[in-house]
Protein backbone atom coordinates (compact mmCIF):
# COMPACT_ATOMS: atom_id res chain seq x y z
CA UNK A 1 0.00 0.00 0.00
CA UNK A 2 2.61 2.45 0.79
CA UNK A 3 4.47 1.03 -2.05
CA UNK A 4 1.51 2.19 -4.69
CA UNK A 5 0.92 5.34 -2.62
CA UNK A 6 5.05 6.64 -3.48
CA UNK A 7 4.51 5.50 -7.08
CA UNK A 8 1.16 7.39 -7.64
CA UNK A 9 3.28 10.69 -5.45
CA UNK A 10 5.89 10.45 -7.70
CA UNK A 11 3.58 9.77 -10.94
CA UNK A 12 2.08 13.58 -9.79
CA UNK A 13 5.20 15.24 -9.57
CA UNK A 14 6.18 14.41 -13.03
CA UNK A 15 2.76 15.27 -14.37
CA UNK A 16 3.44 18.93 -12.50
CA UNK A 17 6.80 19.18 -14.11
CA UNK A 18 5.54 18.61 -17.80
CA UNK A 19 2.94 20.90 -17.38
CA UNK A 20 4.46 23.72 -15.61
CA UNK A 21 5.72 24.81 -19.62
CA UNK A 22 2.55 24.98 -19.98
CA UNK A 23 1.05 26.78 -17.48
CA UNK A 24 3.72 29.30 -18.51
CA UNK A 25 2.29 29.94 -21.48
CA UNK A 26 -0.92 30.22 -20.90
CA UNK A 27 -0.05 32.90 -18.67
CA UNK A 28 0.91 35.11 -20.93
CA UNK A 29 0.20 38.17 -21.04
CA UNK A 30 -1.04 38.58 -17.39
CA UNK A 31 -0.83 42.92 -17.58
CA UNK A 32 -1.09 45.32 -20.63
CA UNK A 33 1.14 44.94 -24.01
CA UNK A 34 2.68 47.97 -24.47
CA UNK A 35 3.03 48.55 -28.83
CA UNK A 36 5.57 50.98 -29.64
CA UNK A 37 4.96 53.28 -32.78
CA UNK A 38 8.38 54.93 -34.09
CA UNK A 39 5.89 57.83 -35.94
CA UNK A 40 3.73 60.33 -34.57
CA UNK A 41 0.30 59.88 -34.18
CA UNK A 42 -2.58 59.91 -36.89
CA UNK A 43 -0.86 58.39 -40.22
CA UNK A 44 -1.63 55.14 -41.82
CA UNK A 45 0.96 53.24 -39.54
CA UNK A 46 -1.21 54.21 -36.52
CA UNK A 47 -4.51 53.57 -37.87
CA UNK A 48 -4.20 50.00 -38.87
CA UNK A 49 -2.43 49.58 -36.20
CA UNK A 50 -5.46 50.52 -33.84
CA UNK A 51 -7.22 48.37 -36.13
CA UNK A 52 -4.98 45.07 -34.73
CA UNK A 53 -4.42 46.13 -31.34
CA UNK A 54 -8.23 46.28 -30.51
CA UNK A 55 -8.29 42.68 -31.71
CA UNK A 56 -5.55 41.59 -29.81
CA UNK A 57 -7.03 43.09 -26.47
CA UNK A 58 -10.36 41.33 -27.59
CA UNK A 59 -8.66 37.70 -27.99
CA UNK A 60 -6.12 37.76 -25.33
CA UNK A 61 -7.99 39.80 -22.38
CA UNK A 62 -5.90 42.27 -21.88
CA UNK A 63 -5.12 45.87 -22.87
CA UNK A 64 -2.62 46.03 -26.39
CA UNK A 65 -1.42 49.93 -25.69
CA UNK A 66 0.31 51.83 -28.41
CA UNK A 67 2.70 53.89 -27.49
CA UNK A 68 4.24 56.77 -30.14
CA UNK A 69 8.24 57.63 -29.79
CA UNK A 70 8.56 59.30 -33.55
CA UNK A 71 11.97 60.46 -34.01
CA UNK A 72 15.51 60.18 -35.74
CA UNK A 73 13.50 58.33 -38.71
CA UNK A 74 11.57 55.98 -36.36
CA UNK A 75 15.56 55.36 -34.95
CA UNK A 76 13.96 56.25 -31.71
CA UNK A 77 11.23 53.60 -31.15
CA UNK A 78 13.60 50.75 -33.09
CA UNK A 79 16.33 51.07 -30.19
CA UNK A 80 13.84 52.04 -27.66
CA UNK A 81 12.20 48.25 -28.68
CA UNK A 82 15.77 47.05 -28.88
CA UNK A 83 16.87 47.62 -25.13
CA UNK A 84 13.80 46.25 -23.92
CA UNK A 85 12.80 43.39 -21.75
CA UNK A 86 12.32 40.13 -23.84
CA UNK A 87 9.30 39.15 -22.20
CA UNK A 88 6.92 40.06 -24.61
CA UNK A 89 5.04 43.03 -22.81
CA UNK A 90 7.23 45.32 -25.13
CA UNK A 91 6.63 45.11 -29.10
CA UNK A 92 7.20 47.04 -32.32
CA UNK A 93 4.71 47.92 -35.02
CA UNK A 94 6.98 48.74 -38.34
CA UNK A 95 6.71 49.05 -41.97
CA UNK A 96 9.25 49.11 -45.04
CA UNK A 97 10.81 51.67 -44.31
CA UNK A 98 12.35 49.59 -41.32
CA UNK A 99 14.52 47.67 -44.02
CA UNK A 100 15.38 50.88 -45.92
CA UNK A 101 17.33 52.71 -42.75
CA UNK A 102 20.50 50.34 -42.49
CA UNK A 103 21.19 51.11 -46.33
CA UNK A 104 22.09 54.93 -44.87
CA UNK A 105 23.35 54.80 -41.37
CA UNK A 106 25.69 52.44 -40.84
CA UNK A 107 26.03 53.50 -37.58
CA UNK A 108 22.17 52.78 -35.91
CA UNK A 109 21.91 51.88 -31.73
CA UNK A 110 20.63 48.68 -33.05
CA UNK A 111 20.44 45.70 -35.58
CA UNK A 112 17.31 45.15 -37.75
CA UNK A 113 17.89 41.26 -38.11
CA UNK A 114 20.01 40.78 -35.08
CA UNK A 115 18.03 42.82 -32.03
CA UNK A 116 14.40 41.56 -33.24
CA UNK A 117 12.30 38.91 -33.04
CA UNK A 118 9.45 39.27 -35.94
CA UNK A 119 6.44 38.24 -35.14
CA UNK A 120 4.22 38.66 -38.16
CA UNK A 121 4.19 40.39 -41.24
CA UNK A 122 0.46 41.24 -40.78
CA UNK A 123 -0.52 43.18 -44.54
CA UNK A 124 0.28 44.44 -47.23
CA UNK A 125 -0.53 47.90 -49.07
CA UNK A 126 -0.01 47.92 -53.18
CA UNK A 127 1.14 50.33 -54.67
CA UNK A 128 0.62 52.02 -58.01
CA UNK A 129 2.22 53.89 -60.33
CA UNK A 130 0.65 57.77 -61.49
CA UNK A 131 1.11 59.89 -63.99
CA UNK A 132 -0.46 64.00 -63.93
CA UNK A 133 -3.25 63.89 -66.82
CA UNK A 134 -1.87 65.19 -69.31
CA UNK A 135 1.34 63.56 -69.78
CA UNK A 136 1.77 62.15 -72.86
CA UNK A 137 2.68 58.04 -72.16
CA UNK A 138 -0.94 56.06 -72.14
CA UNK A 139 1.02 52.78 -70.62
CA UNK A 140 4.38 52.43 -68.08
CA UNK A 141 5.89 50.97 -71.73
CA UNK A 142 5.23 54.52 -73.14
CA UNK A 143 6.60 56.06 -69.97
CA UNK A 144 9.56 54.34 -69.91
CA UNK A 145 10.34 55.33 -73.81
CA UNK A 146 9.38 58.84 -73.77
CA UNK A 147 11.89 59.28 -70.32
CA UNK A 148 14.67 57.50 -72.43
CA UNK A 149 14.27 60.33 -74.88
CA UNK A 150 13.98 62.77 -72.55
CA UNK A 151 16.92 62.13 -69.92
CA UNK A 152 16.37 64.40 -66.60
CA UNK A 153 13.24 66.25 -67.84
CA UNK A 154 10.45 63.92 -65.89
CA UNK A 155 9.39 65.16 -62.65
CA UNK A 156 9.48 62.01 -60.27
CA UNK A 157 7.77 62.45 -56.67
CA UNK A 158 8.16 61.43 -53.46
CA UNK A 159 7.83 61.50 -49.99
CA UNK A 160 11.13 61.88 -48.77
CA UNK A 161 14.68 61.28 -49.94
CA UNK A 162 15.74 58.19 -49.11
CA UNK A 163 12.40 56.63 -48.20
CA UNK A 164 10.87 53.62 -49.91
CA UNK A 165 9.04 55.44 -52.68
CA UNK A 166 12.41 57.04 -53.67
CA UNK A 167 13.76 53.45 -53.54
CA UNK A 168 11.28 52.12 -55.57
CA UNK A 169 11.86 54.68 -58.42
CA UNK A 170 15.42 54.54 -58.35
CA UNK A 171 14.82 50.59 -58.86
CA UNK A 172 12.91 51.98 -62.12
CA UNK A 173 15.61 53.91 -62.92
CA UNK A 174 18.87 51.30 -62.97
CA UNK A 175 16.95 48.61 -64.63
CA UNK A 176 15.64 50.72 -67.37
CA UNK A 177 18.81 52.89 -68.09
CA UNK A 178 16.08 56.17 -67.68
CA UNK A 179 17.22 59.27 -65.64
CA UNK A 180 14.27 61.12 -64.59
CA UNK A 181 14.80 64.24 -61.47
CA UNK A 182 13.07 63.44 -58.45
CA UNK A 183 11.18 66.10 -56.63
CA UNK A 184 10.77 65.29 -52.65
CA UNK A 185 7.93 66.33 -50.62
CA UNK A 186 6.69 65.83 -47.21
CA UNK A 187 4.25 63.73 -47.51
CA UNK A 188 1.80 61.94 -49.80
CA UNK A 189 -0.60 65.00 -49.54
CA UNK A 190 1.34 68.06 -51.33
CA UNK A 191 3.06 65.80 -53.58
CA UNK A 192 -0.63 64.05 -55.20
CA UNK A 193 -1.96 67.79 -55.09
CA UNK A 194 1.30 68.83 -57.57
CA UNK A 195 0.45 65.50 -59.18
CA UNK A 196 -3.43 66.56 -60.37
CA UNK A 197 -2.51 70.09 -61.11
CA UNK A 198 -0.01 69.33 -64.00
CA UNK A 199 3.08 70.61 -61.67
CA UNK A 200 4.28 67.11 -61.02
CA UNK A 201 4.69 64.24 -64.14
CA UNK A 202 5.14 61.11 -62.10
CA UNK A 203 4.68 59.42 -58.43
CA UNK A 204 3.90 56.62 -57.00
CA UNK A 205 1.13 56.18 -53.97
CA UNK A 206 -0.80 53.42 -52.40
CA UNK A 207 -4.02 51.64 -53.76
CA UNK A 208 -6.50 53.55 -52.22
CA UNK A 209 -4.86 57.29 -52.44
CA UNK A 210 -4.84 56.72 -55.80
CA UNK A 211 -8.38 54.98 -56.63
CA UNK A 212 -10.10 58.52 -56.40
CA UNK A 213 -7.84 60.32 -58.69
CA UNK A 214 -7.99 57.24 -61.35
CA UNK A 215 -11.85 57.25 -61.32
CA UNK A 216 -12.20 60.77 -61.49
CA UNK A 217 -9.66 61.30 -64.16
CA UNK A 218 -7.58 63.51 -62.01
CA UNK A 219 -3.61 60.81 -62.38
CA UNK A 220 -3.78 58.23 -64.62
CA UNK A 221 -2.73 54.57 -63.81
CA UNK A 222 0.00 53.51 -66.01
CA UNK A 223 0.95 50.41 -63.59
CA UNK A 224 0.91 47.79 -60.11
CA UNK A 225 4.21 48.11 -58.46
CA UNK A 226 3.97 44.78 -56.70
CA UNK A 227 4.56 41.77 -58.69
CA UNK A 228 0.47 40.78 -58.48
CA UNK A 229 -2.63 43.05 -60.15
CA UNK A 230 -4.96 44.30 -57.85
CA UNK A 231 -8.11 42.70 -57.62
CA UNK A 232 -9.30 46.49 -57.60
CA UNK A 233 -8.10 47.05 -60.60
CA UNK A 234 -7.88 43.85 -62.73
CA UNK A 235 -6.89 45.44 -66.02
CA UNK A 236 -3.84 47.23 -64.54
CA UNK A 237 -0.31 45.52 -65.44
CA UNK A 238 1.97 45.25 -62.89
CA UNK A 239 5.73 47.05 -63.75
CA UNK A 240 7.18 43.55 -63.92
CA UNK A 241 4.25 42.80 -66.85
CA UNK A 242 5.74 45.65 -68.43
CA UNK A 243 9.31 45.80 -68.96
CA UNK A 244 11.49 45.35 -65.25
CA UNK A 245 10.80 41.52 -64.98
CA UNK A 246 11.42 40.64 -61.28
CA UNK A 247 10.25 44.48 -60.20
CA UNK A 248 8.14 43.89 -56.86
CA UNK A 249 7.73 47.22 -54.55
CA UNK A 250 5.02 46.45 -51.64
CA UNK A 251 4.74 48.47 -48.23
CA UNK A 252 3.52 46.35 -45.41
CA UNK A 253 2.97 46.52 -41.71
CA UNK A 254 4.52 43.84 -38.99
CA UNK A 255 4.75 43.20 -35.31
CA UNK A 256 8.17 42.70 -33.69
CA UNK A 257 9.53 42.08 -30.20
CA UNK A 258 12.96 42.21 -28.47
CA UNK A 259 15.67 39.66 -29.45
CA UNK A 260 15.31 36.81 -26.56
CA UNK A 261 11.94 36.84 -26.05
CA UNK A 262 11.04 33.56 -25.44
CA UNK A 263 9.68 31.44 -28.59
CA UNK A 264 6.84 30.09 -26.79
CA UNK A 265 5.72 33.81 -26.66
CA UNK A 266 6.55 34.69 -29.75
CA UNK A 267 4.63 32.26 -31.43
CA UNK A 268 1.79 32.62 -29.15
CA UNK A 269 1.88 36.36 -30.33
CA UNK A 270 1.79 35.51 -33.83
CA UNK A 271 -1.13 33.05 -33.96
CA UNK A 272 -3.10 35.54 -32.62
CA UNK A 273 -2.14 38.88 -34.78
CA UNK A 274 -3.03 36.16 -37.24
CA UNK A 275 -6.13 34.89 -35.68
CA UNK A 276 -7.06 38.70 -35.54
CA UNK A 277 -6.22 39.67 -39.30
CA UNK A 278 -7.69 36.48 -39.95
CA UNK A 279 -11.57 37.42 -38.98
CA UNK A 280 -13.99 39.19 -40.39
CA UNK A 281 -14.55 42.45 -39.29
CA UNK A 282 -10.67 43.07 -39.25
CA UNK A 283 -10.96 41.97 -43.20
CA UNK A 284 -13.24 43.98 -43.71
CA UNK A 285 -11.75 47.26 -42.14
CA UNK A 286 -8.59 46.82 -43.92
CA UNK A 287 -9.85 45.54 -47.45
CA UNK A 288 -11.90 49.26 -47.31
CA UNK A 289 -8.66 50.92 -47.43
CA UNK A 290 -7.28 48.85 -49.87
CA UNK A 291 -5.03 46.84 -47.58
CA UNK A 292 -4.44 43.39 -48.01
CA UNK A 293 -4.78 40.95 -45.09
CA UNK A 294 -1.34 38.83 -44.05
CA UNK A 295 -0.28 36.99 -41.17
CA UNK A 296 3.15 35.11 -42.02
CA UNK A 297 5.04 33.16 -39.46
CA UNK A 298 7.78 34.66 -37.18
CA UNK A 299 10.07 32.47 -39.60
CA UNK A 300 8.49 34.21 -43.18
CA UNK A 301 9.01 37.77 -41.76
CA UNK A 302 12.55 37.21 -40.49
CA UNK A 303 13.06 35.90 -44.04
CA UNK A 304 11.49 38.94 -45.54
CA UNK A 305 13.11 41.58 -43.03
CA UNK A 306 16.41 39.68 -44.25
CA UNK A 307 15.69 39.84 -48.13
CA UNK A 308 14.67 43.25 -47.95
CA UNK A 309 17.62 44.52 -46.51
CA UNK A 310 19.96 43.14 -48.36
CA UNK A 311 17.73 44.19 -51.80
CA UNK A 312 17.86 48.07 -50.47
CA UNK A 313 21.08 47.50 -49.41
CA UNK A 314 22.10 46.72 -52.74
CA UNK A 315 20.40 49.39 -54.84
CA UNK A 316 21.25 52.05 -52.41
CA UNK A 317 25.19 50.86 -53.45
CA UNK A 318 24.48 50.47 -57.14
CA UNK A 319 22.67 53.75 -57.47
CA UNK A 320 24.56 55.87 -54.89
CA UNK A 321 21.21 57.81 -53.84
CA UNK A 322 22.03 59.67 -50.76
CA UNK A 323 19.89 61.37 -48.11
CA UNK A 324 21.24 64.73 -49.01
CA UNK A 325 19.39 64.78 -52.24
Amino acid sequence: MRRSQTLMIAAGMALAVLCAPVLGQSAYPSRPVVVVAPIAPGGPIDLEARVHTKKMTELTGQPFIIDFKPGAGGSIGNGYVAKAAPDGYTLLVQSAGFTVTPAFFKNLPYDVIRDFAPITMISQRISIFLVRPSFPAKTFAEYLAYTKANPGKVNYGTTGVGGVGHLAGAWIEKDTGTKVTFIHYKGAAPELLDLIADRLDAASTNLISGLPLIRTGKARALAVMSDKRSALLPDLPTVAEQGIPGYNYSSWLGFLAPAGTPANIVNQLSDNFVRGVKSPEVIEALEKDGILPAGSTPAQFRQLIIAETERWGRLVRETGVKLEE
